[in-house]
C-alpha cells in the first residue's frame, strides 16, 4: 500500500521526457528534493539504529537491500501529488524535481537486476524495532497523590532521515498530573524538536497557582535555585537543545510574569482546558516573535528561523486522577481503549483531525476569510492547495503578512535568503493568517473499563484502523490474544495457510511475548501485518530493510505512546463520589 509522503515537497514522478531503462518501470524512487533547510537540526546519530554496533548496519544493508523490486512487500507506483504531505507550487516545481538520470542513482545503490532473497534476521529486526523504545512505571503513590496511571510505553520508527517526529512525557511536580505528547514535524524537524522541549513547560506554568508563580519569579530575581516544575521521562535519544536553553527560558519567564500581572492573587481553581489552549497559543506566538526579533548569535538566529519556517502538529494528554484532557492541533490522534463486559475491545476517539476530512474545520476556515476566497482557501484538500493539516505550530509562511516574510528573509542569514522555499509565497495569499496552533481540547472522565490511551502520529493511523489498534494493544496487555478465534476476514484460506497461522500462534505462546513494550508491539503489527492481521516476518524484514530513498514512499515516521490506567484507582475515585 502506498504511504502518503508527509515531508517531501517535490513530485515523485520522473522528470519530463525521461526514458525509463529496461526493467525499471514501476520502481518507486525517492525524489532528490531538499528539506526546508539542507542542514536542518540533526537528530543524534544513534537515533535510528543505536543498538546495531560494530558496522552491523552496513552488513545488514549490504545484504537486505539487494531485493529486486518484485520481491518488495508492496508494488507501489509513484505517489501522486495529491498524496504528498506538502505539494509544491508550479512556481518552484523545478526546484523539487528528482535529479536527472535517477535510475543511475538507484543503480549506484546496487539494486540487483535478478531476484534475490536477503532478509533481516529476527534479532536484526528486533534491534531496529526496539532501538527507540522506552517504558516508565509510575509509583502508585508519589508522596502526594495516588496515580491513576500504571505506566506508559513509547517508541518511534523513522521513515524520514532524520526522523521528524518527537515525543515527550513528564510529571508535573508543582501541580498534580502527568503530561504526555507526540509531535509530528513537516518541512524538517526543527519545529517539532522545539515544541517537544518547550510546550510542557508552558502548560505547567499555565497550571500553576499565583503564589507559586510569585515564588518562582522571586527565586529568579534573587538568584536562588528554582523550584523544579517538571520531571522528564526521556529516552537517551530524546535530547534538548542546550544552545537555545537561555532563549527559551527568557521567553517562558516573560510568559509567567504576564500571568502574575494578570492574576489578582485570589484563590481560584485553574481551568485545565483554558490553560492548555493558552499554552499552545503562547508558545506558537513566541516561536513567531523570536524569529522576527532575531538573535545576535548567528547560530541561534538561524535556529529560530528554521523553527518558525518549518512546522509541527501536536497531540497532548494531561492526566490528573480521573480527569483526562486531550489537546490536539493537527492530525495526530488520541484513542481510548475500552474493555467491554464481554472482554471485547472498543475504541473511543478523543481527538479530531484538523484537515479537509473534517467538515467543521472546512467551515471554520471559510468563515475566517472573505467569501471571495471560499474556493481558494482549501484546494485539493489542502490549505491554499499546499498544506495538509489545517492547524500547526510554526509554518509562518501561512501566518505572516507578505511584507513581514520578505523583511525577515532579507535581513536573515544567507542560508535563509538563498533558500527557494522560504522566498516562495503561497498562491492566493490575501488575508493571513490562514493557519493557527490553537488546540481543540477534549475532556473525558476515566472509568474502570477505560484501560489505556494511545497517542500516535498519523504514521500509525494511515497504516491501521483505530479498532485494530485498540484490539492489538488490549490483547497484548491482557494476554488474551491466544484465546481468540483466528479471523481470516473473508479470505479463502487453504488448510496449509490455516496450519501456518496456528503454528505461528503456538510459537508465540511458547515464547510468551517477543515484545516487552506495547508501543513496539503495535509498530511491529503496523509495519509487518499481512492480510490476516498476523505479523509476517518476511514482510516486516523487507519493510525495515528499505533504504531511506524508498522507505518514505511506503510509510511515514511512526511515534506511539501507550498509557496504561490503574483500574483499581480509577474505581476508587468513582466510589468516593457516590
Amino acid at each position: 500500500m502506498e504511504r502518503p509522503c508527509r515531508a517531501c515537497p517535490g513530485s515523485c514522478s520522473p522528470p519530463p521526457g525521461a526514458v525509463m531503462p529496461p526493467g525499471r518501470q514501476g520502481i518507486p524512487v525517492r525524489t532528490s528534493s531538499l528539506p526546508l533547510f539542507s542542514d536542518a537540526m540533526p537528530a543524534p546519530t544513534q537515533l535510528f539504529f543505536p543498538l546495531i554496533r560494530n558496522c552491523e548496519l552496513s552488513r545488514i544493508y549490504g545484504t537486505a537491500c539487494y531485493c529486486h523490486h518484485k520481491h518488495l512487500c508492496c508494488s507501489p507506483t509513484y505517489i501522486p501529488q495529491n498524496r504528498l504531505r506538502y505539494t509544491p507550487h508550479p512556481a518552484y516545481a523545478t526546484f523539487c524535481r528528482p535529479r536527472e538520470n535517477w535510475w543511475q542513482y538507484t543503480q549506484g545503490r546496487r539494486y540487483a537486476s535478478t531476484p534475490q532473497k536477503f532478509y533481516l534476521t529476527p534479532p536484526q529486526v528486533n534491534s531496529i524495532l526496539k532501538a527507540n523504545e522506552y517504558s516508565f512505571k509510575v509509583p502508585e503513590f508519589d508522596g502526594k497523590n495516588v496515580s491513576s496511571i500504571l505506566g506508559f510505553d513509547s517508541n518511534q520508527l523513522p521513515a524520514n532521515a532524520p526522523i521528524e517526529d518527537r515525543r515527550s512525557a513528564a510529571t508535573c511536580l508543582q501541580t498534580r498530573g502527568m503530561l504526555l505528547g507526540v509531535f509530528d514535524g513537516h518541512a524538517g524537524c526543527a519545529c517539532s524538536q522545539a515544541v517537544s522541549e518547550r510546550l510542557f513547560y508552558y502548560i505547567a506554568v499555565s497550571l500553576l497557582p499565583h503564589e507559586t508563580l510569585l515564588e518562582i519569579e522571586n527565586a529568579v530575581e534573587s538568584g536562588r535555585a528554582l523550584l523544579p516544575i517538571l520531571q522528564w521521562h526521556k529516552h537517551p535519544n530524546d535530547y534538548f537543545s542546550k544552545e537555545a536553553s537561555k532563549l527559551y527560558f527568557n521567553s517562558l519567564r516573560t510568559y509567567w510574569q504576564e500571568l502574575i500581572d494578570l492574576n489578582t492573587g485570589e484563590s481560584a481553581d485553574i481551568d485545565v482546558k483554558e490553560a492548555l489552549i493558552n499554552a499552545f497559543k503562547r508558545l506558537d506566538n513566541d516561536i513567531s516573535l523570536e524569529a522576527q526579533v532575531g538573535d545576535p548569535n548567528s547560530f541561534l538566529n538561524y535556529l529560530v528561523l528554521r523553527v518558525a519556517f518549518s512546522g509541527a502538529t501536536a497531540c497532548v494528554a494531561h492526566v490528573d486522577g480521573v480527569d483526562l484532557h486531550v489537546a490536539n492541533t493537527g492530525d495526530s490522534r488520541a484513542m481510548l481503549g475500552v474493555q467491554e463486559e464481554d472482554g471485547s475491545w472498543s475504541a473511543v476517539t478523543l481527538s479530531n483531525d484538523h484537515n479537509a476530512q473534517n467538515e467543521r474545520e472546512l467551515e471554520r476556515l471559510k468563515l475566517e476569510h472573505p467569501k471571495n476566497e471560499a474556493k481558494s482557501v482549501v484546494k485539493q484538500d489542502r490549505l491554499l492547495g499546499l498544506l495538509m493539516p489545517f492547524r500547526a505550530f510554526g509554518d509562518v509562511k501561512f501566518k505572516w503578512s507578505i511584507d513581514l516574510q520578505k523583511r525577515v528573509i532579507e535581513s536573515g542569514p544567507d542560508q535563509l535568503n538563498d533558500n527557494e522555499y522560504t522566498k516562495f509565497i503561497p498562491p492566493n495569499y490575501h488575508t493571513p493568517p490562514y493557519l493557527t496552533a490553537e488546540p481543540e481540547v477534549t475532556y473525558h472522565r476515566l472509568r474502570p473499563q477505560d484501560k489505556f490511551l494511545v497517542l500516535a502520529t498519523d504514521g500509525l493511523w494511515e497504516t491501521m484502523h483505530r479498532q485494530d489498534v485498540v484490539r492489538i494493544v488490549g490483547e497484548y496487555l491482557t494476554g488474551m490474544h491466544q484465546q481468540q478465534p483466528i479471523a481470516v476476514g473473508g479470505y479463502k484460506v487453504t488448510l496449509g495457510q490455516m496450519h501456518g497461522l496456528l503454528t505461528e500462534r503456538r510459537a508465540k505462546m511458547s515464547s510468551v511475548f517477543e515484545d516487552q513494550n506495547a508501543a513496539t508491539h503495535l509498530i511491529r503489527h503496523a509495519v509487518g501485518n499481512n492480510e490476516f492481521g498476523a505479523v509476517d516476518h518476511e514482510r516486516l524484514s523487507k519493510m525495515l530493510s528499505l533504504p531511506e530513498e524508498l522507505a518514505r514512499m511506503y510509510r511515514d515516521d511512526i511515534t506511539i505512546i501507550v498509557v496504561q490506567f490503574n483500574s483499581h484507582v480509577v474505581g476508587a475515585y468513582q466510589n468516593q463520589e457516590q
